[in-house]
Parts: structure tokens; sequence; C-alpha cells
């Protein structure tokens, strides 16, 4: 992975981390994911008036990148604003559980091997917004993360059966860490903002407040944990019998019931044993399938990384978490979960 830092404004991140590309050779319009046509320029541009009404410093920063690129604006917008909203390969397994020692969040990000040398650890410290650690399969957009105040938020991509204009997955997530403190936020927000794609966000805050969302254009729900379980989980479907409906079984899921039942079966099994290392070994294929892809066939689990909320520590696994140790991320010495309370059962 590759790691980057980000601070001043939005526009002057973009712009400087583009114009770093530029000077190095590399041109991000010209990379074989970087699809631009006419149904996406279109769909960009109607949901360009709802980022420059709740989000407009998103669209700063993409401006900045493209600047930066010596690229289009309206190519690295139409980019960004249609992720998620037609054909998308991303499929991850996301969970979260607390008692009264641990507030931990888990997340397996798999993805096509070819470009998992282009993925990226991002530290951003941005002018007027909260601070995060997060990953993302590319730009901007963000997959998973944790903010200053102990918030850890990440996305499970559902294949969409319908789109409006709105806001769609990754830019959901780096919206949500740049903004949010808490899972109530969280809510309140996804209630307010319009959504264009299909997603669960999987959420968990600094006072042990967690929960699934479900959503997309038309329903926002939100999933809690049972009183018995104290767990959470979410892959790449819907789960609620209200969303079901919108899953679309045609497309090929990455065995996502399978991982789903794998995650929930080994936190119920465990529910005396909640640690840091129940959930590596959930991650990395322990306890049934999770990760063991075969990467001959071209996907993988390309990073896996727990949020360890209460003792306030990051572990990844910059690859296949059954080959690539978990290690701990000791950049971030700017989170200090400043209006924490202590967590109490």
């Amino acid at each position: 992975m590759y790691h980057g830092r980000f601070r001043k404004s939005h526009y002057e991140t973009g712009y400087n981390w583009g114009n770093l590309l530029y000077k190095n050779g590399r041109h991000i319009n010209q990379a074989p994911t970087f699809q631009i046509t006419e149904e996406r320029k279109n769909f960009a541009r109607e949901c360009l008036p709802v980022y420059e009404r709740y989000y407009p410093e998103v669209l700063d920063e993409i401006r900045g990148l493209a600047d930066g690129q010596k690229g289009r604006y309206e190519d690295f917008y139409t980019f960004l604003l249609s992720m998620y909203c037609f054909e998308f390969n991303n499929h991850c397994t996301c969970f979260a559980f607390k008692d009264k020692d641990h507030l931990i969040f888990g997340r397996n990000s798999d993805f096509l091997v070819a470009l998992e040398k282009l993925y990226m650890n991002c530290l951003y410290k941005l002018d007027g917004v909260y601070g995060f650690n997060g990953n993302t399969t590319a730009f901007i957009e963000m997959e998973d993360g944790i903010n200053e105040y102990g918030l850890a938020v990440g996305l499970t991509f559902i294949y969409p059966k319908m789109i409006k204009a709105g806001f769609n997955s990754g830019l959901l997530v780096r919206y949500l860490l740049e903004k949010c403190k808490t899972t109530d936020e969280v809510v309140e927000s996804l209630h307010r903002i319009p959504i264009a794609s299909q997603q669960t966000l999987t959420v968990m805050d600094s006072v042990g407040n967690f929960a699934v969302m479900e959503c997309n254009c038309n329903h926002v729900e939100v999933i809690e944990p049972t009183e018995d379980n104290g767990f959470v989980v979410a892959t790449n479907g819907f789960t609620y019998q209200k969303m079901t409906e919108y899953n679309n079984h045609a497309i090929d899921n990455w065995r996502s019931e399978e991982r789903y039942s794998t995650a929930c079966n080994a936190l119920r099994n465990n529910k005396n044993q909640f640690s840091a290392e129940l959930t590596m070994d959930i991650l990395s294929g322990k306890h049934g399938f999770m990760c063991q892809y075969e990467r001959s066939k071209g996907a993988d689990t390309v990073w896996s990384v727990i949020y360890d909320i209460k003792n306030k520590k990051v572990f990844r696994a910059e690859g296949n978490p059954s080959r690539k140790k978990f290690v701990e991320d000791g950049r971030m010495k700017f989170i200090s979960f400043p209006f924490c309370r202590p967590y109490e059962q």
C-alpha cells in the first residue's frame, strides 16, 4: 500500500498530491479503471449540486487534484461521483463487537489483485474538519477509517438495483469521518443527505454505540446488536427484511453469504472471549471462509484492518491476513479522542 499524509486545505492537499504524481509521471486519468462514459457524465452532473450543498470541500479537493494532474475537473468528478453506482468489483466484510473490556471494529477489503500496489492508507488532517486514518482502493473516497474522535466507519458494496443523485459509498465514508463524532450523528447524516448507491455502513463510536446501516436511495435501516450477542456483521448483501428485495442475486458477490455466516458463527461461539486476537483470527480465515480466495483468478483480500477503539490502536495487514501479519500503526499521534467518555457496559 502507498502511505500518504494530507494537510492544509482540501484544495491544497488535492493539488499537492496530484502535482506530485504528475511530476513523477503518474497520470491518474490514464489508469485502466478510470472510465468515463456518457452515462456516468450525465449521472455525475446530477450529483454535483448535492455535493455543492452538503460537501463542497470534497469538490475543492477533486478540483485541486485535477489541477495538479493538468487534467479536466469534469473528468475527475465524473469518475469519483459516479463510483459505486455502476459496476464495481469491491467486496468486503465488516464486523464490530463490544463487551466490558473491548470496543473493536474489523474489516477485510476484497478487490482486484492487479491493482493492489495502488491501494492507499491515508492520514488526513485538513482545515475545518476532523482528522482520520483511512484506507482506499482509489483516491479521495474512503472505504474504512477511524477519526480523531474514535468514530470508525467501514463500507460493504451492494450492487445497485436503482440509483439517484446523491452521495456514493466511498464519499459517504469520507464525509462521516470528517464530519461526525458519534454513531447517532452518522444516523442523522444518513437520513439528511441524499444517497446514490447501495451499501452497508458499519459504524462504532468511542462510547460503545455501534450498528450496521443498510441503505440506498430509498431507505436507511439501522441494525443494532442484540442484547445477547453484542456484535454486528455486514458483507455484500442486505439482511434486513425490508431491504432484501434490493439484493441482486445475479451478481457474483464473492461468497458473501458464507463470509457473513463465518463471522456471525465465530462471534456467537466466542462471545465470552472477545479480543483483538479473535478479530485477527476471524479476518484471516481461521474460523471458516473469509479471505481464502484463489489469487490466480484475480481476486483476493488486499488489506485487513482492526480498529481497537477502547485502546486507541490500529492494526493493519497490508495484503491477505492469512499470509501477512497485522502490524500496529503508531502514526496517529493526532488522535486523542478528546471528548470520549469512559465506556461502561
